[in-house]
């Protein structure tokens, strides 16, 4: 699966030497470890890229693992859609398909072995309680007056809430390691917590349920993973992550490395949010094309390649930033450009009378599929009397510099002939209706025998063969670059006008054939693609993205 850019990081270094060096046997064996509490986004990309790609470089296994320790948020349907978006991606886990809850029998018995050591105590203190004991930044926690209790009556305690004896919330196991550290996450973290709550696997069987912090790198070194590849906000953790490792008996010490996330402009990462832009009926779903999660940008046109390619192009660092969006659709476009095949699609026809045309003659010209794929050849598009141009193609009175049709001018249309404007049909109210032209019969495939030029090549579908289709044109979903930027409330951005529907469009008849997933170039106006929505009685198509690129204007920039 080759990749457009592959630049060296600090990661990959990293891995080398460790290969070079023979640590671990000379093994690299990485995994990418979601919670199933939400569909996958544009930043799980970027990680999902980085530990299969480093596995496939060096050799190596990819585990892919689920985080499943919280039941009150995790679905099976997460689980299908992250399995789903993490194959189109082009990626293979083969049969490494694990569970945080393959380990909870170990996981407890961990737990046991740390109460035993004097490492891990039951606490009754409530949440909130814990809060204040831990302390701040600039102050020490205080020891629970539960610290202290016998290992025997902190066996006898886990043991019961295990069996339920106890209700939500009454105690909580803990890691006794120093409250004066000055890394907070080491003030005595919880280890497990009550949850009398049905597991998406395991049923009713557990009635407790490890918190992420412990589960994580026991699973790791379970499956004897090499490195720990996690991001930023995981740095404070990772002495946590070598502590729990360090106090027990497991096959292997993988290296937790973290890296930036990867934050977009115009864009919102964060699960909470986007759940709440689903809840709150902002979007359709988790699919709206508006959305960064992978569901919708696939759902949108975007490819598994372009997507590779930008993950490829940002790298990998050591700091946070923001990448502009404007290079993701880049890559998009930079992938479509080279295959997409061509079609004219007229999105607000205006009507035109080509009057020296022969009424009720119909012809076929031909029309490039893709210039930059030339074996793609030709196809025949019908040419008639009355034609739909785009609305905006026209100016009555036409400002400085707009060299399309207005009254008296000749444009070209795309590979059939030079059209003049001789008048103008209007309506009742002074609207515009209805153009009426006349053509050079000499100039059909669009060039004139005479040499004379035409500052304008417009797009057009026969009128009498047009196909009606329902086109929704999607925008960025936020209108700023920093979403809730200053502590405003996110969705005060969202953008008003991120998505208008346009029916009836007019497209040319080959379009009849369209299946749902497949993508057009519209000439002039972007790259589309069918819609699931689509059915016999209606097409729909989605705008994946314009064919202007803001990007070539900035590229060079530092990312």
């Amino acid at each position: 699966m080759p990749v457009t850019h592959e630049p060296v990081d600090f990661i990959r270094e990293i891995v080398a030497a460790d290969v070079q060096s023979g640590k671990h046997g000379g093994r690299v064996a990485t995994r990418f470890p979601p919670e199933p509490n939400g569909y996958l986004h544009i930043g799980h990309a970027k990680s999902i890229c980085l530990n299969f790609g480093i596995a496939q470089e060096f050799g190596g296994t990819c585990n892919l693992r689920f985080d499943d320790t919280n039941p009150t948020k995790e679905e099976v349907e997460y689980v299908e859609s992250i399995k789903e978006s993490v194959r189109w991606l082009g990626f293979d886990w083969e049969d490494r398909e694990y569970y945080a809850s393959d380990y909870f029998d170990r996981l407890y018995d961990y737990a046991i072995d740390l109460i035993k050591a004097g490492k891990a105590y039951v606490d009754a203190l409530s949440a909130e309680e814990i809060r204040q004991y831990r302390g701040t930044l600039t102050k020490p926690g205080r020891n629970s007056p539960c610290r202290d209790r016998s290992i025997e009556e902190n066996l006898d305690l886990f043991t019961r809430m295990r069996a339920g004896e106890f209700a939500d919330g009454a105690f909580v196991l803990r890691a006794r390691i120093d409250m004066a550290s000055p890394n907070i996450n080491m003030r005595d973290p919880t280890l497990y917590r009550i949850l009398k709550v049905p597991h998406h696997r395991s049923g009713d069987k557990w009635l407790i349920y490890p918190m992420y912090d412990y589960a994580h790198p026991i699973s790791d070194a379970l499956e004897r993973i090499t490195h720990s590849l996690c991001t930023l906000e995981f740095e404070d953790h990772r002495p946590l992550y070598d502590w729990t490792l360090d106090q027990l008996d497991v096959p292997s010490h993988p290296q937790q490395i973290e890296f930036a996330r990867l934050n977009v402009s115009y864009t919102v990462l964060s699960k909470r949010r986007l759940l709440e832009l689903v809840e709150g009926r902002y979007v359709s779903g988790w699919d709206d094309p508006r959305m960064p999660t992978l569901v919708g940008l696939r759902r949108r046109g975007y490819t598994p390649e372009s997507i590779r390619d930008f993950c490829a192009r940002i790298g990998v660092a050591k700091s946070e930033g923001v990448v502009d969006v404007a290079l993701l659709e880049h890559c998009l476009r930079d992938d479509l450009n080279r295959w997409v095949p061509r079609r004219m699609a007229v999105l607000r026809p205006l009507r035109v009378v080509i009057e020296n045309y022969p009424e009720g003659q119909v012809e076929d010209v031909d029309v490039i599929n893709n210039p930059e794929d030339p074996p793609a050849g030709t196809r025949k598009v019908p040419f008639s009397r009355v034609l739909y141009i785009e609305r905006d193609d026209f100016r009555e009175d036409p400002p400085k510099k707009f060299y399309r049709l207005s009254p008296g001018r000749e444009v070209r249309l795309r590979c059939a002939y030079f059209v003049k404007c001789e008048r103008v049909v209007k309506d009742d109210r002074g609207e515009i209706v209805e153009l009426r032209c006349t053509y050079d019969p000499g100039t059909r495939g669009g060039n004139a025998p005479d040499g004379r030029k035409v500052k304008a090549t417009l797009h057009w579908v026969s009128a009498a063969h047009a196909l009606p289709a329902e086109v929704r044109l999607y925008d960025r979903l936020f209108s700023v670059e920093s979403p809730g930027a200053g502590g405003r409330d996110y969705k005060e951005d969202l953008n008003p006008n991120s998505l208008e529907v346009v029916y009836p469009a007019c497209l040319e008849p080959s379009l009849a054939s369209a299946t749902a997933g497949e993508r057009f170039q519209f000439e002039r106006l972007g790259y589309f693609i069918v819609d699931q929505d689509s059915s016999e009685d209606r097409l729909v198509f989605n705008r994946t993205t314009t064919l202007k690129d803001a990007w070539t204007r900035i590229e060079g920039r530092q990312l």
